[in-house]
């Protein structure tokens, strides 16, 4: 028996997901008219399609930047998609001012993916942890499993599509670019960002107080 679904309720799925009507009216006839699990089925649709399109050439897009503490901390990121129609839409501009409030927000990101990780690092941050003092004592079994639990925590830290959103912890930054590339029809990737702290890698002046004092009192 199909659900009778008045057009009230489906506008307000509507406001709620930005899908289309059809969607979803199909989404709360399955539903039996229940709006929460329309949106769940939305949104389950809305993500499988966006794995679908992730393989598409996405070489339009926007370069976005953030400027945070006073003009102490800034953030450039490149977001890419496949149109400049898209490009131009307030939602993927939104996204891309997320994206780079997000790099701000999150100092130990480094990479975008876990891919993009060189070996090395990968490397270097098992050979820290292996040396830990807690673990001298373990047998190996167990320290490898610790250890690999240790990294595997330390690299999700270093990766941004891993990161909970900053304005809302329940959804990752991935999530996050998948129902925007859902809702916006095309492939949409974070191609590079670059993070800038005012005077890093510049060696302070480290002035003394005291020292200053005497100085200003001899004259």
């Amino acid at each position: 028996m199909v659900v009778d679904i008045s057009a009230k309720t489906v506008k307000e799925l509507r406001d709620k997901t930005s899908a289309g009507m059809m969607d979803c009216k199909k989404a709360l006839q399955e539903a039996n008219g229940d709006i929460e699990k329309a949106i769940e089925s939305l949104k389950q649709k809305g993500l499988a399609s966006a794995n679908k399109k992730s393989s598409r050439i996405a070489s339009e897009g926007l370069i976005e930047s953030y400027i945070h503490m006073g003009g102490k901390l800034g953030v450039m990121v490149e977001l890419n998609c496949e149109t400049d129609f898209v490009a131009r839409n307030p939602d993927f501009q939104e996204l891309a001012r997320n994206v780079a409030m997000q790099i701000a927000a999150c100092p130990s990101v480094r990479f975008i993916k876990f891919e993009d990780i060189p070996e090395a690092i990968v490397q270097e941050e098992k050979n820290v942890e292996s040396a830990k003092d807690d673990l001298a004592k373990k047998p190996k079994d167990i320290k490898e499993k610790i250890v690999e639990g240790r990294i595997q925590k330390r690299l999700k830290e270093m990766v941004l599509l891993e990161q909970p959103f900053i304005r809302d912890s329940n959804i990752l930054m991935e999530d996050l670019v998948k129902q925007y590339i859902a809702k916006l029809g095309e492939n949409i990737q974070v191609r590079r960002f670059q993070r800038f702290n005012l005077g890093e890698g510049l060696e302070k002046k480290e002035e003394n107080f005291g020292d200053e004092v005497a100085k200003i009192m001899g004259k």
